[in-house]
């Protein structure tokens, strides 16, 4: 299979597809592989190590584009969506439940979009979501520490305090992968952390996981709001798959927060789970409103690219070289982890939480790939 790897245009975003390592794996295998010039120049991953590996690098993207397959980082631009074709695969995070015209697009274009944020595992985990979950996390109670700073804005507390004075008020919406990172990072700079979710089971992993250092709280309206009101730092975990993210923190929260307090939405790429959030960059991170300075940057890995890229591909590879190896429809019969990723095919929605969100009707993906 031929399979390009452009270099990632949305603002900010300096992550890339595959790594050196990852072509020299699927060039092995007798695939080839073309990545557009300089694509992982600021990473430090020179147009002379993927020739090394084994790939073609080309100096227009269109000769990119003319690939079978596309590997990707984040949701492609409008100027990338004019660029597929049909049956032509596209595999790279989507995120299509807050962004009908994207999916109309890609759905016009009849392409094959894979998005790496619905494949699953045994578990019903999101094992490609979850690298970057885990960056994202980590990164929230940094950036949230930092935006809590008075010249950002905040209200000038320490997440740790120091000895005789107390330590900020740090609370977490939702106990997966991003909320646990978030957890672990807080309570490593000593603050004090609570962590809501509506799961029972898994507050009692964490409970058990972190012991007494974590406050763990069954969610509910009035517990969000008590929390929220009292915190220094509000990071938003939470995540249905495929979904919107759902609001939990509403206009009349924000408003109750103290002044110069801080919300992280790590849930902005699926639409953000606070009321008052809106989308933005890491240029420029950072907005009010009623005196509660949010923090909603849409990529937040893309700040540690590297670090990113590396961690990525480690979870992606074995499912492009399925998609290689075996083929679409091979890979997708015989895999329904990665049938789960399948979310536009032939000019049809095939992911249900995709099609409800965007108000479309839904294909299933098991009716063009059945089970081997």
């Amino acid at each position: 299979m031929r399979i390009g790897v452009p270099r990632e245009i949305k603002t900010d975003e300096y992550r890339i597809g595959l790594t050196p390592t990852s072509v020299r794996e699927l060039v092995r295998h007798g695939h080839q592989i073309v990545v557009e010039s300089d694509a992982g120049l600021l990473l430090g991953l020179l147009d002379s190590d993927y020739r090394e590996a084994g790939a073609q690098i080309a100096m227009d993207v269109d000769e990119v584009f003319e690939c079978d397959m596309i590997v990707k980082v984040k949701e492609p631009q409008p100027e990338e969506t004019k660029r597929l074709r049909a049956g032509q695969i596209l595999f790279t995070y989507l995120h299509l439940a807050p962004n009908p015209d994207l999916t109309s697009d890609l759905v016009n274009s009849h392409c094959t979009a894979i998005a790496y944020e619905t494949v699953t595992d045994n578990n019903g985990a999101l094992p490609l979501l979850a690298p970057m979950s885990e960056v994202a996390g980590r990164m929230s109670v940094q950036a949230g520490a930092h935006a809590l700073e008075i010249a950002q804005g905040g209200r000038g507390s320490l997440l740790g305090g120091v000895p005789g004075t107390p330590p900020a008020k740090v609370t977490v919406l939702g106990g997966g992968v991003v909320g646990m990172n978030a957890a672990r990072v807080a309570l490593g700079m000593e603050a004090d952390v609570s962590l809501l979710d509506i799961n029972l089971r898994r507050l009692a992993e964490l409970d058990l996981f972190f012991g007494p250092a974590l406050n763990t709280i069954f969610s509910t309206e009035d517990a969000v709001h008590q929390n929220v009101a009292t915190s220094d730092l509000v990071i938003g975990a939470v995540l249905v798959p495929g979904q919107r993210a759902p609001k939990l923190v509403n206009e009349k929260m924000v408003r109750d927060m103290y002044r110069g307090s801080v919300l992280v939405d790590v849930a902005i790429d699926q639409g953000g789970c606070f009321e008052t959030s809106r989308p933005t960059t890491h240029s420029d991170p950072t907005f009010v409103v009623h005196d509660v300075v949010h923090y909603c940057v849409a990529n937040m890995p893309g700040a540690v690219a590297r670090t990113s890229t590396f961690a990525l591909n480690n979870a992606t590879l074995p499912f492009t070289m399925a998609l290689a190896n075996k083929g679409l429809a091979s890979a997708m019969s015989s895999d329904p982890h990665l049938l789960q990723g399948l979310n536009v095919y032939k000019g049809t929605i095939t992911h249900a939480a995709v099609a409800e969100a965007v108000g479309e009707a839904h294909h299933p993906a098991e009716e063009y790939f059945p089970s081997n």
